[in-house]
């Protein structure tokens, strides 16, 4: 089965309830297996810009890289191909917004967060700076596969906070890595086998932040049948609980298995194609 085949995607974003623009951007393609999400920051709408450049670039190169390189090949260093290009393509990004907001005053001090995947071959190379997230529901287990960029998730890891205390805390959003923000960004990289039957959710922090992720787990599991009609509810959970920042989504359910082919079936395909 091809990847657009295998991978079955949607997404929705809101500018919640409360304010009057949304500053997050969102972009997948099926037929390359990419999806990006990024979630600005700045005054005079410059968040906006921020998002959009960085869900614009990573999208158009990497769709012109993969034209030429297959993401399962191995690079330098035996790093997989797709995880270089991701890495590539968010410095880019950074070198965009950083240039942009150092030469337009209205962009100064601009950024962004951004969480991107990468299907191929059977598995998943998830690229994220900030604390826009990825989740994962497999069978009955929902759970993130990235871990926020941000003063509280620090607090949490050296044992300063509890995660309850972490949720009833009011620096939420005080972020520690973001795109465009200085010269230079490190993006944080894994790769993930994927199953049949998995959902993968990208979200931006106004979701997280007004719906417990149990409640977003019990969501996904309930209308794991119909994305579009998921992706509706989560947008509606997230407003109904006071909304108070920009909301976006993106979901994908794995339908079939996209393993690239190797060995006597290369070469039986081969045979078919000439």
């Amino acid at each position: 089965m091809n990847i657009k085949q295998a991978l079955k995607m949607v997404s929705q974003t809101h500018p919640g309830a409360v304010r009057s623009h949304n500053e997050d951007s969102v972009a997948y393609d099926a037929s390359c297996g990419l999806v990006v999400l990024a979630d600005g920051m700045g005054g005079h709408n410059a968040g906006e810009i921020a998002s959009g450049i960085t869900v614009s670039l990573i999208t158009t190169e990497m769709k012109h890289s993969l034209e030429s390189m297959r993401p399962e090949d191995r690079g330098e260093g035996g790093e997989d191909v797709g995880i270089i290009l991701l890495r590539e393509k968010i410095q880019k990004a950074n070198a965009s917004i950083h240039h942009t907001s150092q030469s337009q005053l209205q962009c100064a001090g601009m950024g962004t967060t951004v969480v991107a995947g990468l299907f191929y071959d059977n598995r998943l190379a998830v690229a994220h700076v900030g604390d826009s997230r990825m989740y994962r529901l497999r069978g009955e287990i929902f759970a993130p596969i990235t871990r926020d960029h941000s003063l509280l998730q620090e607090q949490v890891d050296r044992g300063m906070l509890s995660q309850k205390d972490a949720r009833l805390s009011k620096n939420k959003n005080l972020i520690t890595r973001a795109v465009g923000v200085e010269p230079a960004v490190e993006a944080e990289i894994h790769s993930h086998t994927v199953q049949i039957g998995d959902i993968y959710l990208l979200c931006s922090d106004g979701l997280n932040d007004m719906v417990e992720d149990d409640e977003i787990g019990a969501t996904l599991h309930m209308l794991r049948a119909n994305l579009q009609l998921m992706a509706r509810r989560l947008i509606e959970m997230a407003n109904d609980n006071g909304g108070r920042d920009n909301v976006s989504v993106i979901l994908i359910k794995v339908n079939g298995d996209f393993a690239v082919p190797r060995g006597w079936l290369v070469k039986m395909l081969s045979w078919f194609k000439n």
